[in-house]
């Protein structure tokens, strides 16, 4: 059984505000871009201690995006931060032509991504991000899972030469990985090994895919649990390792099911080790407004969900 016992809750953007902290203490080429949302992605320390590298650009994301792919060309990092639906949709064609498609290193963070950011609604609720930036040639694309995870990956990426886009959230979730890890870009994690099925998670799927595998369990089923936290480029090694062993997998997202993980891993097993297959995402619709625990039930999204579609695909 997986251990579900852990000390606190904490939301991802601390994870990437803290993250963000650290790199100004120790790279003086990182520098910070938000348009006006400081507090919501904990970026107030960093402004507090390198007030002449913090560019507050204000509700003009477009223009944020162009700023950081210039600051790129006199070697500095720039980690433009604002919410996942601003930080994609309002500014594509900037994230295009500005940064993928001249190879520019910059670190497009975004906070508030999917179902939990709640209460806001469907305006704000982006579930076709992850989509949008794994089609762009040469862009890396991040999902973590806890408030560690997101501090850890915040920090590797600025060693990373090329564009990232790095996804976090908002709700405070379980703080289950080690504060001491260390983020490999590429490389998901063995969670749990198991023999009947495989659960692969992104994001916070991770901690409801945990919860199902204890589930499934007590019932007798033996779940392989994977975190992939980094999506794009994605470990074909651990997931091709795992379904061999197993011969069925659910995928797991806060996204929608067109466009995001489970369909990177549909590729995969095509081209490579067909193998049955479920989604656990949202199915092709906009969410709305309600607290993030009753979203995830409602949308499907949520550890019972994971059970059933493991279940099904067994039978």
């Amino acid at each position: 059984m997986i251990d579900l016992n852990f000390k606190e809750k904490k939301d991802t953007r601390s994870g990437f505000g803290d993250g963000l902290t650290e790199l100004g203490r120790t790279n003086p080429n990182v520098v910070a871009l938000c348009a006006d949302l400081t507090d919501s992605l904990k970026m107030g320390n960093f402004k507090k201690e390198n007030p002449e590298r913090f560019f507050q650009v204000g509700i003009a994301e477009a223009n944020m995006m162009g700023m950081a792919a210039g600051l790129t060309i006199g070697g500095k990092i720039p980690f433009a931060g604002t919410f996942a639906n601003f930080a994609t949709g309002r500014v594509y064609d900037q994230v295009r032509q500005s940064i993928a498609y001249s190879g520019k290193n910059v670190k497009i963070c975004a906070s508030h991504a999917g179902l939990t950011l709640g209460e806001d609604g469907a305006t704000h609720q982006i579930l076709e991000d992850i989509g949008l930036m794994k089609m762009l040639p040469g862009m890396t694309v991040i999902n973590t899972c806890d408030y560690n995870q997101t501090k850890a990956a915040t920090v590797a990426i600025a060693e990373h030469d090329g564009p990232v886009y790095l996804r976090f959230g908002r709700p405070a979730v379980p703080v289950f990985t080690p504060a001491d890890q260390s983020f490999e870009i590429g490389k998901g994690i063995l969670i749990q090994q198991g023999s009947d099925i495989t659960l692969v998670a992104t994001g916070h799927l991770v901690w409801e895919a945990m919860i199902a595998a204890n589930e499934l369990e007590s019932d007798g089923i033996s779940a392989e649990v994977i975190n992939i936290h980094t999506i794009k480029p994605l470990d074909e090694e651990i997931i091709l390792n795992s379904v061999k062993k197993t011969g069925a997998i659910v995928s797991c997202e806060e996204h929608n099911k067109f466009g995001g993980l489970g369909e990177s891993i549909s590729r995969l097993l095509t081209e490579k080790f067909p193998v049955r297959q479920s989604f656990v995402a949202v199915n092709d619709s906009f969410g709305e407004s309600g607290t993030p625990a009753e979203l995830m039930k409602k949308y499907g999204l949520d550890a019972s969900a994971i059970v059933e579609k493991a279940k099904k695909l067994l039978t």
